[in-house]
């Protein structure tokens, strides 16, 4: 199982970024896509997911800003991130959940705020 996640960099203040994630996984097997991050001296946390049939889920601290979507037609799920701030800086993950409950992970991509 790969997931090959991509799009992260340096960006300033208020800007924008899109991060995506692409999976060899059937996309059919999988019930739910999402990311979470790891910022530096904080724990791992949900940053957005969708399932199959759609529905979102955004933690607090991105709703308005971010946007979670997916293109079963590529195994990918993307993460469009808006008016970031510096406290966004972390370590994007994406995961899948598959239809038989079992959870992978990406490699992580970096993103950093800053001016």
């Amino acid at each position: 199982v790969q997931l090959q996640a991509y799009g992260g960099g340096l960006v300033q203040p208020g800007g924008s970024l899109r991060l995506a994630c692409a999976t060899s996984v059937n996309i059919y097997n999988i019930n739910n896509m999402g990311w979470y991050r790891l910022a530096p001296g904080k724990q791992r946390e949900l940053v957005a997911s969708i399932t199959s049939d759609g529905s979102t889920n955004y933690a607090d601290f991105v709703k308005g800003r971010f946007t979670v979507s997916r293109d079963n037609a590529k195994n990918t799920v993307y993460l469009e991130m808006n008016s970031l701030k510096p406290e966004d800086t972390a370590v994007y993950y994406c995961t899948i959940r598959t239809t038989n409950w079992v959870r992978y992970w990406g490699q992580g991509t970096l993103v950093t705020v800053s001016s």
